[in-house]
C-alpha cells in the first residue's frame, strides 16, 4: 500500500461512469421501477454507496477512505442506461477508484434485476473516470516557468565547520525537484548582522528565499526576528499551514515561530533546522508557494482558489 503519510489533505471529488445496454422495452421498465425484482434504480443506488464505501476491502491497495457526501445518479437514452457516480471526502488520496467501483456495482445491480426480462441481451461497459478534482492533479507543486531560489543555512555548528549541512542541501534539492534553479546553500551562523544583508541580497536575485534553522525557541535561534523586521508584507497563513501540518505528524510542532511574508517580489519562508522539518514544511506548503510566486508575478486568483 502506497505510503500517504506525507501528503496534505485537500479536498478530493471524482465522478465515475459504467453504461448498461438492453433492448429499449427493458430500459422502459427501468425507467418505469416495473421489473419484478422491485425498484432496480432505488437497489442500485443503495449498492453504489455500499460499493463505494467498502472499495478498500475489494481492491487490496487501496486506502480506507471517510467518504463525505456523494451519490448515484441515471442517465437514460433508448437502449442503455448510463450509472453516474459521484463521490467527495477531504482527504490525502483520491476518490477515483470508489466512484468507479459504485458505478460499477450499481449497474451490474441494475443487470441483476433486469436479467429475469432481457436475459443474454443485457451488457455492461464503457466504465471510466468523468473528472477528478484536488490533489497535485488540481494544485500544482512545480513552477510553470524557470524561477530562482536561493537557500540560506543559519547554523553555528555547520558555519563552524563541526557539523555537515543536511537541512539546507535538503531544502535545495526539494526545490529542484520543483523546478527552481538554485545554487549551493549559502551557510552562516545564527547572527542577525550577517543574515540581514544575506537575505536582502537573496531577495534581489530569486523570486523565493529559503532561510533553514533558527525558528525555535533557543536562545541562539533569532531567525524569525530577523526576517519579521525586513519583510514587506507578514502571509501569515503560510507558517499556520505549516504548523497545523507537523502537528497532525509530531507533539513539537507547535514549538516553531515560522514566519513567512514577501520582500520586494521575492517570497520569504523560514523552515525549521532538521532535514525532517524541511521535507514537511515543504510537503505541506509547496503548493501554495508555487501559486503564490504565480500571484507575485501578477498572475492573479486561479480558478478554485481563495
Amino acid at each position: 500500500m502506497k505510503d500517504i503519510t506525507s501528503k496534505p489533505e485537500t479536498l478530493r471529488t471524482a465522478t465515475a461512469q459504467a453504461v448498461l445496454r438492453a433492448p429499449p422495452q427493458h430500459i422502459r421498465l427501468l425507467r418505469e421501477r416495473r421489473t419484478d425484482k422491485g425498484d432496480a434504480l432505488e437497489a442500485a443506488r443503495v449498492a453504489g454507496i455500499l460499493a463505494a464505501k467498502r472499495t478498500w476491502e475489494l481492491i487490496p491497495l487501496c486506502h480506507p477512505l471517510p467518504l463525505a457526501g456523494g451519490g448515484i445518479d441515471f442517465e437514460f437514452g433508448d437502449d442503455h442506461v448510463t450509472v453516474v457516480a459521484s463521490l467527495r471526502l477531504v482527504g490525502a488520496t483520491g476518490v477515483e477508484m470508489e466512484a468507479l467501483t459504485a458505478a460499477s456495482i450499481a449497474a451490474l445491480t441494475l443487470y441483476d434485476m433486469l436479467k429475469p426480462h432481457a436475459g443474454t441481451e443485457l451488457a455492461v461497459g464503457d466504465v471510466r473516470l468523468r473528472e477528478k478534482t484536488g490533489g497535485k492533479s488540481q494544485y500544482r507543486r512545480r513552477v510553470r516557468h524557470p524561477a530562482q531560489a536561493r537557500v540560506i543555512v543559519l547554523s553555528d555548528s555547520v558555519a563552524a565547520g563541526n557539523a555537515r549541512d543536511k537541512s539546507g542541501a535538503r531544502a535545495r534539492a526539494r526545490l529542484v525537484e520543483s523546478g527552481f534553479d538554485v545554487p549551493e546553500a549559502l551557510v552562516l551562523p545564527d547572527e542577525p548582522q550577517q543574515l540581514e544583508p544575506a537575505l536582502a541580497h537573496a531577495a534581489g536575485e530569486a523570486e523565493l528565499v529559503l532561510t533553514v534553522g533558527g525558528t525555535g525557541i533557543s536562545p541562539r535561534d533569532r531567525t524569525v526576528e530577523t526576517v519579521r523586521r525586513l519583510l514587506d508584507r507578514e502571509l501569515p497563513g503560510i507558517a499556520e499551514t505549516a504548523r497545523a501540518y507537523g502537528q497532525r505528524r509530531m507533539p513539537y510542532a507547535m514549538l516553531s515561530r515560522a514566519v513567512a511574508g514577501v520582500i520586494g517580489d521575492a517570497l520569504v519562508v523560514t523552515v525549521p533546522g532538521s532535514a525532517s522539518g524541511v521535507d514537511e514544511y515543504l510537503d505541506a506548503l509547496m503548493p501554495g508557494i508555487v501559486h503564490a510566486l504565480d500571484m507575485i508575478r501578477g498572475g492573479g486568483h486561479a480558478h478554485g482558489h481563495h
